[in-house]
């Protein structure tokens, strides 16, 4: 083993001979997660029991920085245990690359990247990593940025295919077909302003069988105003255009407010509309809005019943009016949040309008310090459904018992680093 590190050492100073400035980091996180599901993203029906399961990410990533360049690479496996033998030969999930790309520092104010990335932006309800879902998300895109003092400006476009074709062949991949996009970002004492406008293009097959994309476009602002004691935020997003040859016309608007009342103890109140349509509205027009790529685990409850994993869309909207607490004592952190939901749009079953109070939900999480490199957090949540909930999770039922459970470990340990 000695003689194997002075080897390393030898190699890396053999390569990076007249090289400036020089560093390498290697990292890997390998995170369980069990989760106990009895109507998790949707009202468990009669008759059906609940399931229980462990998922696991393993990633191995590499940053490496050589005078203005910087090169990230992250390789990830994601697996449910016991998806595939004890003797099995391959994996099911097998290798993948989750990042790979690499920056170039033009100046201190701009900088070009290009490759598979993370495109995380604002409280990423509208572009996010999603880091709650194993896989996580990422990006193939060009990104160029600016950014002076207290400015910052994001400009990012990709384009997709699902393979080297010699002549136009459907995209069949579940995922945009281009996208552009500019983010904003200034910071003024104890506010901070952004700007987002995102253009997404999803190819679709006309009646004649034509291949065609269309541009939806989403729009918006995010403040925050924060001090020692205030943590509040607005927001307010639109989205236009056309999918699939229908016109958009759909909007978004959220405003949360905390306090920090103790240096331990923190309480806030928050409110979000997402605007839907009624279910007997005939109209061809979408009007339910869509977070895009939002991280939409950490909105509207933790039990995922609305927006997740594409849940919720072209659907009556709603509404969230929530309260969230959090208390941190030593290497603890806790977390209570509880929701009411309510249709934001008419929810209409034989012509008879219904209830727009869907249920309320309850979160808690708890965490825990335990090591350096070692983070250990667990969760329950319960849904208290109603008869409405029950005509958009058919055929759930909403006098059962809905609830779920987790508890995952996160090991994060730098295993190399060097730097010349």
């Amino acid at each position: 083993m000695k003689k194997l590190k002075i080897a390393l050492l030898v190699l890396l100073a053999g390569i990076s001979y007249d090289i400036q400035a020089q560093e390498l980091d290697v990292n890997l996180q390998l995170r369980p997660r069990f989760e106990y599901r009895n109507g998790y993203k949707t009202l468990i029906p009669e008759g059906t029991e609940a399931t229980s399961q462990i998922s696991q990410r393993s990633r191995l990533n590499f940053n490496y920085k050589q005078d203005q360049l910087t090169v990230k690479l992250t390789f990830q496996n994601v697996r449910t245990w016991g998806d595939v033998a004890t003797t099995a030969t391959s994996d099911k999930n097998a290798v993948a690359v989750f990042e790979a790309w690499a920056q170039y520092d033009i100046s201190e104010k701009w900088s070009a990247r290009a490759g598979r990335q993370v495109l995380s932006y604002d409280n990423q309800r509208i572009m996010g990593e999603i880091d709650w879902l194993q896989q996580g998300q990422s990006h193939d895109a060009v990104m160029v940025s600016f950014h002076p003092k207290n400015h910052q400006l994001d400009m990012g476009f990709t384009y997709n295919s699902d393979a080297e074709n010699n002549f136009q062949t459907p995209y069949t991949v579940n995922n945009y077909k281009a996208m552009q996009y500019a983010w904003y970002h200034a910071n003024a004492d104890k506010l901070g302003v952004s700007l987002l406008v995102l253009n997404t293009g999803y190819e679709y097959a006309n009646p004649d069988k034509k291949l065609l994309v269309d541009y939806k476009q989403t729009f918006g602002t995010y403040l925050t105003y924060k001090t020692k004691k205030v943590d509040s935020n607005l927001s307010f997003y639109g989205q236009t255009g056309k999918s699939a040859d229908k016109q958009v016309s759909a909007w978004d608007g959220a405003v949360n407010f905390a306090y920090n009342l103790t240096d331990s103890f923190k309480a806030g109140i928050g409110y979000e509309y997402l605007s839907g349509k009624d279910m007997n509205d005939a109209s061809k027009v979408i009007k339910s809005f869509n977070p895009i790529f939002g991280t939409n685990h950490a909105f509207n409850g933790y039990m995922d019943y609305f927006y997740v994993g594409g849940g919720h869309q072209n659907s009556v909207g709603l509404q969230d009016a929530n309260l969230k607490f959090n208390y941190n004592v030593k290497k603890w952190q806790f977390a209570l949040m509880p929701h009411v939901f309510l249709s934001a749009a008419d929810v209409v079953v034989a012509n008879k309008k219904m209830d727009s109070y869907l249920g309320t939900e309850i979160d808690f999480t708890a965490g825990f310090n335990f090591k350096k490199d070692i983070i250990l957090t667990g969760g329950y949540s319960q849904m208290f459904g109603t008869k409405t909930l029950e005509v958009l999770k058919a055929p759930g039922y909403a006098g059962h018992t809905n609830n779920w459970a987790w508890l995952m470990i996160s090991v994060n340990p730098r295993i190399f680093s060097w730097k010349k």
